[in-house]
């Protein structure tokens, strides 16, 4: 626990039994955590409930295709100085818990929020390269700096200067290519309806432009290639990704 008690940890979950465990076990050096539970289906609560902890608190809610708006719900569950967003399949090391602590205690910091570099672990290899080899977020800010906008691709829009921080979130996204794909499926659909919602249209040449330009693009330009038939894999997945987006977002466009 923080010295000051000034730090809330957010944790959001959906059927994340087989990883939850794995998370908390890195967060419980905070003094709040906050857990927004989608209404899972299988044992992630009894999981968490395993911990028997005062600390962790579970609130359940529908995401209901809107990511920003579950993240600003969590917002105003938390009651410490700080807050740290985290997903269930991420875990915070022991460099970055180190950093953020004295981040956090240091009354002299200008900035109100900060990025964390994400690493991401998928198909049993560290991926260096390609479209999230050297991706940052906004996951740690003082309390009422900002808010969430976007329901999917979500932004922590701060109102403040924001810093970086050096050491690294762990995420271990996808357990196998049948998951990718259940996830992939599920967010484009979301994501499809939102820009139809914005008045955006597609066609052919952008439905297959648009995805080839992106696998080049992350495969070859930002070195995917060099993480093997994991980074091959990712980069084509993600290319999918926004063939299904253009390919839903037609569909959508073309309705009666």
């Amino acid at each position: 626990m923080l010295d000051a008690d000034i730090l809330s940890t957010v944790i959001f979950c959906k059927n994340e039994e087989d990883r939850i465990k794995d998370c908390i076990d890195s967060l419980l050096w905070c003094d709040e955590i906050v857990i927004i539970d989608d209404f899972s289906s299988d044992l992630t609560l009894e999981k968490i409930k395993e911990f028997n902890n005062p600390k962790i608190k579970i609130f359940r809610r529908k995401l209901n295709g809107d990511f920003a708006s579950q993240r600003n719900f969590a917002i105003t569950k938390t009651k410490k100085n700080w807050i740290l967003f985290i997903d269930a399949d991420e875990i915070v090391t022991e460099p970055l818990r180190n950093e953020i602590t004295s981040v956090i205690s240091d009354k002299t910091v200008e900035e109100v929020a900060f990025k964390v570099k994400r690493i991401d672990h998928v198909f049993g290899k560290t991926l260096r390269y390609g479209e999230t080899g050297n991706i940052k977020f906004i996951r740690l800010a003082r309390s009422g700096f900002g808010n969430w906008q976007g329901k999917i691709h979500e932004k922590w829009v701060i109102n403040g200067k924001v810093g970086s921080l050096r050491n690294v979130l762990l995420h271990h996204p996808h357990r196998e290519i049948s998951n990718f794909l259940k996830e992939i499926n599920y967010y484009t659909n979301i994501r499809a309806e939102e820009l139809s919602q914005e008045g955006r249209t597609t066609n052919l040449a952008l439905i297959i432009a648009y995805p080839s330009a992106k696998f080049l693009f992350n495969y070859f330009f930002k070195k995917g290639i060099l993480d093997g038939i994991p980074g091959l894999i990712s980069a084509i997945t993600m290319s999918f990704h926004s063939f299904l987006v253009r390919g839903k977002l037609w569909s959508l466009q073309n309705k009666n």
